[in-house]
């Protein structure tokens, strides 16, 4: 348990030391910002023609409302989070890149859904917008990160079983 702690410890204050610096924002965090603010965008226009991506913005070319995806907003914090909790813990190398790639995928589906309720709640209430922003979805998105988590321990072989067999 201790180096679990350790191993996840270093990896979550590397990983959240590297995203803070300007190359990791400038070639990574920014374009891939950009790019769920362009996947939102489309999936919005199956319902709402109107609805326009300039870099990270979001916004209704009629009204002029827009939301702005920024640090924090799309989701990595808590990719880095199962990222460091999986790469941490004891398992085949094969099982952590799988749990990993589903686990990522999974946070980011749920954070499209955030962005894309938000955008309609800031235009509906701001009021509704700032609390579901602040205080509802951020918690739900690192709650994802930890389901996400648990549910690739529960998948895990038993130690003992992954091919090896008892000898009488």
């Amino acid at each position: 348990m201790l180096r679990f702690f350790i191993i996840f410890s270093v990896l979550l204050i590397g990983l959240f030391t590297l995203e803070i610096l300007q190359p990791a924002e400038k070639y990574f965090i920014l374009p891939f910002t950009s790019m769920i603010a362009d996947i939102s965008v489309w999936l919005v226009q199956i319902f709402d023609d109107d609805v326009i991506a300039t870099g990270n913005v979001i916004r209704d070319s009629v009204s002029g409302f827009g939301v702005r995806i920024e640090r924090g907003c799309n989701g990595l914090e808590a990719v880095i989070i199962l990222f460091s909790a999986i790469f941490a813990f004891p398992a085949p190398m094969k099982h952590k890149f799988i749990g990993f790639v589903i686990g990522f995928f999974a946070i980011q589906l749920l954070n499209l859904v955030r962005i894309i309720s938000l955008y309609y709640l800031g235009q509906w209430n701001y009021a509704a917008f700032e609390w579901f922003h602040l205080y509802l979805w951020q918690a739900l998105i690192i709650l994802d990160a930890m389901v996400v988590w648990l549910i690739w321990l529960r998948t895990l072989p038993a130690p003992g079983k992954q091919g090896t067999h008892a000898v009488s």
